[in-house]
Formats: structure tokens, C-alpha cells, sequence
């Protein structure tokens, strides 16, 4: 993975410390040429990788990707999901059947439904969880997704729940379908840590809360510093700012000096936020040096 990766919060207004910017955000990102202006700003200083959930308005994005593969060559994609309220907005807007033909895979939705309907007949939960996985990547058809990652909500409503079943489900099948390895963000890495390992799934990918003060880390700091010490993990840290409290240099710095910590997500609304944040990473945190060829 990039040492940098760029989120999407900024766009659809999500903000932990402050509700009023996040609704000018909200206001400002609503047209699309302004999404891909700062994505721009981005992929021309050094940033690959877009982590972003699959909000309707991504499928925009992944429109403008796909419509220049020459500009976009090395860009590519870290999918979050699901995300949920982009259901229940086309269901109001075009219906149920209108929905689903707007989200079924290019496989067809004849055949989809039949699969899907065939899943739901033999309470085939896993058959079920498939289909809604391939409903959620039809908009990255042709592009670049490495890693697919399941959104926090769902993750820790799973983990809650004891299903950590359908976390190998998720994992077997972005693998074998897509050629990419599964990611999973959470509130809890020490907890989800664990379940992954009781499921048989080694040096996991997880995106986590990992800041110096500690802000939205459940099971706290120093069961996540074990966690990373074990080499064990390949560990995504978000909000390492902690939404503004600690000053960026501080935070990264603190950051790139934990074992395990792979890939830093920000997100960022201007190109000078983006410079600077390149630019400390590079000095904080350079990429891993790659092995000798033999």
C-alpha cells in the first residue's frame, strides 16, 4: 500500500469536530467538477490511491476515471462499504425494480436475480452477502481496486453481533472475484484484530482510529500499540489528527514511528492542505524500502 492515501469525508460532509464545516463542505462538493478538481490537485502531487466509500456520487468519479485512462493511469481505488442511504435514495426516486437495475452487476439482472433470488430461497446468508458485494463494485468496472474494505459501521455491527463469519465471506470473496485483498475499518482494531484471527485471516488489513491523544480508539491506546507491535497487522491509521486537536507534524510524526502503521488516509478540501500533508509524510514517514531482487 501508498505511505498516503486520500478519503473522501470532505466531500459529503463529514466532520467529527465541527457540524458548520461540515455543512459548507457539503455545500461546496454538491457539483462533481469540484470533487475532481481537488482528486486533481491530489494525483498531480504524488497521491495515487482514493479511499472512498460508494456513495451514488463516487459512480460520477469513476465515470471521469474511466473516461481518460491516459490522465488516470496510475490512479486507482480503496472502495469502503456499503453505504446504505445511497439504497434507500434510489428506492425513493426510482422505485424498487428502477433501483435494482440500477445496481445490479453487468452480468445481467436477469441472472443476478435469479442468483440472488435463488440465495434468499435457500436462506443462503453467504450467497446473499456475495451478490450485495458485487452490487456495490458494478461502479468500478474496469478500474483499479487493490484493496475493498467494509465500512466501520458495518464491521463493529458484525463484531458486536459475533458473526465473524462473514468477515472470511467478505475476504474469500473480493479475493477470488476481484483479485484484491480485503480491508476492514473499525472502531475496535484490538477486538476485530482478534475475531480475524479466530476466522484465519493473517496480517490483516484494518483501518483504524490512531492518534496520539487516544480520540475515538475503543479498547484504548495501549491494547492498540500491542496489537501493532505484533507484526501482525497491516494497520490503515485514520484521524490521526483527531479532527484538529493535534497540530499535523506532531501527529504525523507520532504516527509514522509506529511499528505496523502502513498507509496514513486524510482528507483534505484545498491543494495547500494536500502539499503539506505530502510533504510531511515524505519526511516522516518514506516509503518502505522494497526488497533486493535476488
Amino acid at each position: 500500500m501508498d505511505r498516503l492515501l486520500f478519503g473522501d469525508n470532505q466531500f459529503f460532509g463529514i466532520n467529527h469536530m465541527s457540524e458548520e464545516k461540515a455543512r459548507a463542505q457539503a455545500m461546496r462538493f454538491q457539483d462533481t467538477d469540484a470533487i475532481m478538481a481537488v482528486l486533481d490537485a491530489a494525483y498531480d502531487a504524488g497521491i495515487r490511491t482514493f479511499m472512498c466509500t460508494t456513495h451514488d456520487r463516487i459512480a460520477e468519479v469513476c465515470d471521469r476515471i474511466r473516461a481518460d485512462p491516459a490522465r488516470y493511469a496510475d490512479f486507482q481505488f480503496y472502495p469502503c462499504m456499503p453505504y446504505a442511504h445511497k439504497y434507500a435514495n434510489a428506492v425513493t426516486e426510482h422505485g424498487m425494480f428502477g433501483a435494482l437495475s440500477q445496481f445490479m452487476p453487468e452480468e445481467g439482472l436477469f441472472r443476478t436475480a435469479l442468483r440472488g433470488g435463488a440465495a434468499l430461497a435457500a436462506k443462503d446468508v453467504e450467497g446473499i452477502a456475495k451478490l450485495l458485494i458485487d452490487v456495490e463494485m458494478k461502479m468500478f468496472a474496469g478500474l483499479k481496486t487493490p484493496v475493498v474494505l467494509i465500512q466501520n459501521v458495518f464491521t463493529d455491527l458484525l463484531l458486536g453481533m459475533g458473526y465473524t463469519r462473514a468477515f472470511r465471506v467478505f475476504h474469500d470473496h473480493v479475493r477470488d472475484r476481484y483479485g484484491a485483498e480485503a480491508g476492514f475499518i473499525t472502531m475496535n482494531l484490538p477486538m476485530l484484530h482478534r475475531a480475524l484471527q479466530a476466522e484465519g485471516i493473517e496480517n490483516p488489513i484494518i483501518c483504524s482510529n490512531i492518534n496520539k491523544i487516544g480520540f475515538r480508539m475503543c479498547g484504548g491506546p495501549d491494547l492498540y500499540a500491542e496489537v501493532l507491535r505484533s507484526g501482525r497487522v497491516r494497520a490503515i491509521a485514520m484521524s490521526v489528527l483527531a479532527s484538529g486537536a493535534i497540530p499535523a507534524e506532531e501527529a504525523i510524526e507520532w504516527v509514522a514511528k509506529l511499528p505496523g502503521v502502513q498507509s496514513i488516509v486524510f482528507g483534505a478540501s484545498g491543494r495547500g492542505n494536500i502539499l503539506n500533508t505530502r510533504d510531511l509524510v515524505a519526511r516522516h514517514f518514506p516509503a518502505a524500502p522494497q526488497p533486493a531482487e535476488a
